[in-house]
C-alpha cells in the first residue's frame, strides 16, 4: 500500500503545470549558481567603451565602438594613432609620440579588456614611432551592458543568487518561528492562545516600511538587517495557519493517547502536532518564498535593501527603471527573471496544495 507521502508525490508528478514550474525553478537556480562561471566575467568588471549596449549576440567591440575605444586608449597612452589597419581579428597600429613611445604604456591595451597583449613589429625614428599588432577579443553580451559597461547577464545571475538566498533564508526563519509559535498557541489554547494571537494582531498592525526605516535609523543597511526585518514579520501568516491546524488536531485520538501515556506538552507538540501540520506548512512555505523575494525587491527598489557592491534583482530593476527611456534592456533582463521565478513558485505552490489535499484522488 502506498504511503500518503508517496500518493502526494504521485499526484504532484501528474500535475503538468507544477512539474513545469519545478523545472523552471531548477534551471533558474542552476543558472544563478554556475552561470557567472560560464560567462567568464566578474560582475563588477566594467568596459567603459561598451556602455549601455543593447541585448544581442554580435561580437564586441564592433566597428562603431572600436574607433572611440582606440582614441581613448591613445589619449591615456599619450600617443597619436598614425595608422590603423584591421586584418581579421588583429589590429595593426602605428603609434607616434614626439617624446618617444613608452612601451610600458602598451599595458593599457590588455587592461581595457577589449584587446589582447600587443606584439611590437617595428620601431622607427629613434623610438618616436612604433608599429604593433594587437589581437581583438571577441566579447559577447547577450543581455547587453549597463550604464557602467558591466555584463548584464552576469549581474542578473549573481543578483539571482542574492534574491533566492534571501527568499529561502528568510522563509526558513519565518517557517521555524511561525510553526513553533502557532503550534504552541493552538495546543495550549485558552488565555495563553488569546494573548499570543493578540500579539500577532499587534505586529500585523505595524506598517512594514515604517518598521524597516526605524531599523535603518539605528543600524546600517545590510543584507543581514534586511533578513531580520523580513523574517520578523513574515512568520505571522505561518503562525496563524499552524495554529488553525493545531486547534483541529489537539482533540484527535492520537493526541489524547499521548496525554494518557504521560507525555509532556513539548514532546506532544514536537512528535505529534508539528508532523501533522507539514502539509499546510509546505504549501504555505512555497507561497512564502515568492512573497519574500518580492518584498526584498521592493525594499531594494526603494534603496533600503541590498547595497553595493552586492546586487539583487530589485537593485537591477531599480537601475533599469531609471534608464528605461535610454536603455529599456536594463529593466527587461532582471524583470523577466524575477517574474519567471515568482510565477513558477506560485504554480508549484498551487500544485503542491492540490497534491496534499486528501480529498483529491
Amino acid at each position: 500500500m502506498t504511503s500518503p507521502a508517496g500518493r502526494a508525490l504521485s499526484r504532484l508528478g501528474r500535475t503538468r503545470t507544477a512539474m513545469a514550474a519545478l523545472i523552471v525553478l531548477v534551471l533558474i537556480g542552476l543558472a544563478c549558481l554556475i552561470g557567472p562561471g560560464v560567462t567568464g566575467r566578474e560582475p563588477e568588471r566594467a568596459y567603459p567603451d561598451l556602455r549601455q549596449l543593447p541585448a544581442g549576440l554580435a561580437a564586441q567591440p564592433d566597428p562603431a565602438h572600436l574607433g572611440p575605444a582606440l582614441e581613448r586608449l591613445a589619449f591615456r597612452m599619450r600617443v597619436k594613432l598614425e595608422a590603423v589597419a584591421r586584418e581579421g581579428d588583429t589590429l595593426r597600429l602605428t603609434l607616434r609620440s614626439d617624446a618617444g613611445v613608452d612601451r610600458r604604456s602598451l599595458a593599457y591595451l590588455p587592461r581595457s579588456g577589449l584587446f589582447g597583449p600587443p606584439d611590437v613589429l617595428e620601431e622607427r625614428d629613434a623610438g618616436r614611432s612604433l608599429a604593433i599588432a594587437v589581437p581583438i577579443r571577441q566579447l559577447h553580451f547577450p543581455l547587453g551592458t549597463d550604464v557602467q559597461g558591466r555584463d548584464l547577464l552576469t549581474r542578473c545571475l549573481v543578483a539571482g543568487r542574492v534574491s533566492l538566498a534571501i527568499g529561502l533564508a528568510a522563509s526558513l526563519v519565518a517557517l521555524l518561528i511561525g510553526v513553533a509559535y502557532g503550534a504552541t498557541a493552538g495546543f495550549l489554547g485558552g488565555a495563553v492562545d488569546a494573548v499570543m494571537m493578540r500579539l500577532v494582531d499587534v505586529l500585523y498592525a505595524l506598517p512594514f516600511v515604517f518598521f524597516v526605516i526605524l531599523l535603518l535609523v539605528f543600524f546600517r543597511p545590510s543584507l543581514l538587517l534586511m533578513l531580520v526585518a523580513i523574517a520578523a514579520v513574515e512568520w505571522l501568516d505561518m503562525a496563524r495557519v499552524v495554529r488553525a491546524v493545531t486547534l483541529s488536531l489537539r482533540e484527535r485520538d492520537f493526541v489524547r493517547a499521548a496525554r494518557a501515556l504521560g507525555l509532556g506538552t513539548p514532546r506532544i507538540i514536537l512528535r505529534h502536532i508539528v508532523p501533522n501540520t507539514l502539509g499546510p506548512v509546505a504549501v504555505t512555505a512555497t507561497l512564502l518564498v515568492p512573497q519574500v523575494i518580492l518584498l526584498e525587491s521592493f525594499l531594494s527598489f526603494l534603496g533600503l535593501g541590498v547595497q553595493e557592491p552586492q546586487t539583487s534583482w530589485g537593485v537591477l530593476i531599480a537601475e533599469g527603471a531609471r534608464s528605461i527611456e535610454a536603455a529599456p534592456h536594463l529593466l527587461a533582463g532582471p524583470a523577466v527573471l524575477l517574474i519567471a521565478t515568482l510565477v513558477a513558485l506560485n504554480l508549484l505552490g498551487d500544485g503542491l496544495a492540490d497534491a496534499l489535499d486528501p480529498r483529491v484522488g
